[in-house]
């Protein structure tokens, strides 16, 4: 069926679509109430199928690259819009806008029907009518919890009131003591009261915190000073600095989005009681141009995702979109009340809005001061990438005769490691191939959880290169993939810094760069973080091994009989879980009781 019998036959239902190009590549998801409608009106169809003369530049640029799409039918326009959420998410189409920060953010809370009740974190809402929250943090909020139980007496542990004894915390004078004391409901409830107010104001915090900052440094306690240093910046950094107060008690969430040519920023702020308490923000790339609309739904549906926040809030954003309505429904349902979503015109919401913006422009303004696109947009040209490559994942695997065998990723993202982003994992497989595909095929797995980057890099040639794209292929997902082979030296890898004249694989070249180009050196730089990486933590996980097999080994159980075990089941975390007649099929029935009362 060619691609205009195809649009010409499509149901009048709700679903989604999907466009492909020549290659196979994905190149937009979209979601539509009634499938027929919405594909046609990206078309002419006389006298030949064409892109529609109405559409923007990027939609065009697009509709010409197509050559093939497809669609699923589902039951309603919400459930278009998740799905439609869910699949850009994991495969990364070229056209659609992917936001990668769908992280859920700390609330501090209090259960006030305990007798004695302490404060904690939650990143959900706890069913129960006792409950208060303060939230969202975009950071800090552990910071601020630890910094309440350190001036405020209070029960420090959940743990402490089953004791029904004193504990250091008593002696060092950071707890009443209720476990034990007659402490009174009155007494305890000033330290309440004191804590609340500290959690409410930041700048009485942070004024505390400051005080005994400078106790420390009159009593030349410099270490802990630089903690509480650390800790009122981390504080402070949690919000956007504004004057604004509504002198009220309302809450509100706020987004909005600015751009340039090629970036854009996500800013949220979040205002409680009249009053910013945090803010954080994202930043976009926009390979094929801007679309606010996509933008907006993208920033809300990642942010809500599909949990009742503990605090719901209306929501101020800059500016009006297409989906508006269909996301307010959404997060009606989500919300359990009816969600509002506001463009404020004047007064002090418009305040904020401006407020936002104008934050959004000073960061994208950083942004391009900083970041460093030169050498990037190099490597996309030499490599024929589709994207910039912001964000590059790098793997490597690493191991010993077959012992200890991990794999690594590491993630480059704006122009520096973001080491909080990096993966290890332990494998099964023995062989180099194996590993990398195992390695390969886990995180495409987690893609649902975390979206795939702008590009891939392997340690490994030609061969690895071809299994990478193979695994992508057979997912559906879009993304590019470059390989480095290490030059060989008397047949052995060399690894001389800035002389190795390593290899780059790309799916349609090969090149051999001289050592002193920039490209070349960026993507060496890549791989060896990711080699050093795997190293570490092959290292950890051998010494691991050693000591447990050693401790094994004073139970009667030989290093061959270990190694054994560690073939067939592959950790020693794995044998923890496995049955006694496992083990005794594979051993014998004495060598598995040992080992079982040995982890028990």
């Amino acid at each position: 069926m060619t691609l205009k019998e195809k649009i010409q036959q499509l149901p009048n239902k709700p679903g989604v679509y999907q466009y492909f190009d020549k290659n196979g590549h994905l190149l937009y998801v979209g979601k539509a109430k009634n499938l027929a409608n919405r594909v046609k009106s990206y078309w002419q169809f006389n006298p030949k199928l064409c892109a529609n003369a109405q559409l923007s530049m990027r939609i065009t640029k697009m509709i010409n690259q197509t050559t093939s799409m497809d669609y699923i039918v589902v039951n309603s326009e919400h459930d278009a819009l998740i799905l439609e959420n869910s699949l850009i998410k994991q495969l990364n189409p070229k056209y659609n806008i992917l936001l990668r920060d769908d992280k859920t953010y700390p609330y501090i809370y209090i259960d006030n029907s305990q007798e004695y009740p302490r404060f904690d974190i939650t990143r959900k809402v706890i069913k129960s009518k006792d409950i208060s929250y303060w939230g969202p943090y975009s950071v800090g909020a552990r910071d601020i919890l630890n910094s309440i139980y350190d001036i405020c007496k209070l029960v420090q542990k959940k743990a402490c009131l089953k004791s029904k004894k004193l504990c250091l915390y008593y002696q060092i004078d950071k707890c009443l003591g209720p476990c034990e004391l007659p402490i009174s409901k009155e007494r305890y409830a000033k330290e309440l009261a004191l804590a609340t107010s500290l959690i409410k104001n930041k700048k009485l915090l942070i004024s505390k915190l400051q005080e005994k900052m400078e106790f420390y440094a009159e009593e030349l306690r410099f270490e802990e000073a630089a903690q509480l240093r650390d800790t009122m910046e981390r504080i402070a950094r949690s919000e956007i600095k504004s004057e604004i107060d509504f002198a009220t008690n309302e809450n509100y969430d706020i987004f909005v989005i600015e751009s340039s040519s090629t970036r854009a920023v996500v800013v949220k702020i979040f205002m409680r009681h009249g009053k910013i308490i945090s803010s954080s923000h994202e930043y976009i790339n926009l390979h094929e141009g801007l679309d606010t609309n996509e933008l907006y739904s993208r920033a809300l549906l990642g942010f809500y995702k599909d949990k009742k926040p503990p605090i719901v809030a209306p929501l101020l954003i800059g500016e009006d979109f297409e989906d508006k309505t269909l996301i307010q429904d959404y997060l009606t349902n989500i919300f359990e009340q009816k969600a509002q979503i506001i463009i404020p015109q004047r007064g002090k919401k418009k305040d904020v809005i401006a407020l936002a913006k104008l934050n959004a422009a000073e960061l994208l303004k950083r942004d391009k001061e900083t970041l460093n696109t030169k050498i990037l947009q190099e490597i996309q040209e030499l490599c024929q990438l589709q994207k910039i490559p912001n964000r590059v994942e790098v793997f490597d695997n690493s191991h010993m005769s077959g012992v200890a065998t991990v794999g690594a990723m590491i993630v480059y993202e704006n122009g520096k490691f973001d080491k909080k982003a990096y993966r290890t994992y332990h494998l099964h497989v023995k062989d180099e191939y194996g590993q990398m595909r195992e390695t390969l095929t886990r995180r495409v797995e987690s893609f649902n959880k975390s979206s795939p980057p702008d590009l891939w890099i392997l340690d490994g040639g030609a061969t690895l290169l071809k299994l990478a794209i193979d695994i992508l292929e057979s997912n559906g997902i879009n993304l590019d993939i470059i390989a480095i082979s290490k030059e060989k030296v008397d047949a052995k890898a060399h690894r001389a810094k800035g002389k190795a004249q390593d290899i780059i694989y790309t799916k349609e070249d090969i090149f051999r760069l001289k050592t002193s180009d920039k490209r070349l050196q960026w993507v060496q730089n890549l791989r060896d973080e990711a080699h050093r990486s795997a190293i570490g933590f092959h290292k950890k996980t051998k010494l691991k091994l050693d000591q447990e097999s050693k401790l094994l080994s004073l139970h009667g159980i030989s290093p061959a009989k270990v190694q054994k075990l560690l073939n067939h089941y592959g950790t020693f975390e794995a044998l923890k879980n496995v049955t006694f007649d496992d083990i005794s099929s594979l051993l014998n029935a004495k060598d598995a009781k040992t080992i079982k009362k040995f982890y028990k």
